[in-house]
């Protein structure tokens, strides 16, 4: 049953996953860097920074942003500065699977209505900053 379910949590989310490996790829053409890590493709560098940096606005500081299974930085540092954040999204893509990205914008959307800012104000991003943050205070205990 094990196998069923590790198979369908990358299944869920698959498209998303291939358009992230798709823009790492171009990264590592362009003088970026790849590595797997703990079944979670993690890319930066080259066209992969580039990518990260043009987000839109108010998206402008991030270090990385996660699609499907892979997780696209600026740089190696930021990376791993975002770790335990980013991995959230990961499991939020593998219990939203394919509904994930209108769902993420829907939640940025509200928050954008209701007069919050809708990126730190999104739910999928405040469950990350909080799961983070328990996540930080339990190494530093």
């Amino acid at each position: 049953m094990k196998p069923i379910i590790t198979t369908l949590r990358y299944l869920w989310p698959s498209p998303y996953t291939l358009w992230g490996l798709f823009i790492g790829s171009i990264g590592l053409l362009t003088g970026g860097r790849m590595q797997l890590r703990d079944g979670i493709f993690e890319c930066w560098g080259g066209f992969t920074a580039f990518f990260v940096r043009c987000l839109p606005p108010g998206y402008d500081r991030i270090l990385a942003v996660t699609i499907g299974h892979v997780v696209l930085g600026q740089t190696e540092s930021g990376i791993n500065l975002s770790r335990e954040h980013e991995r959230v999204h990961v499991h939020q893509y593998e219990r939203w699977g394919v509904f994930f990205m209108p769902a993420y914008l829907t939640a940025s959307l509200i928050a954008w209505l209701q007069g919050k800012r809708a990126y730190r104000d999104n739910a999928f991003e405040v469950e990350a900053y909080d799961i983070e943050d328990q996540i930080r205070q339990s190494h530093s205990t």
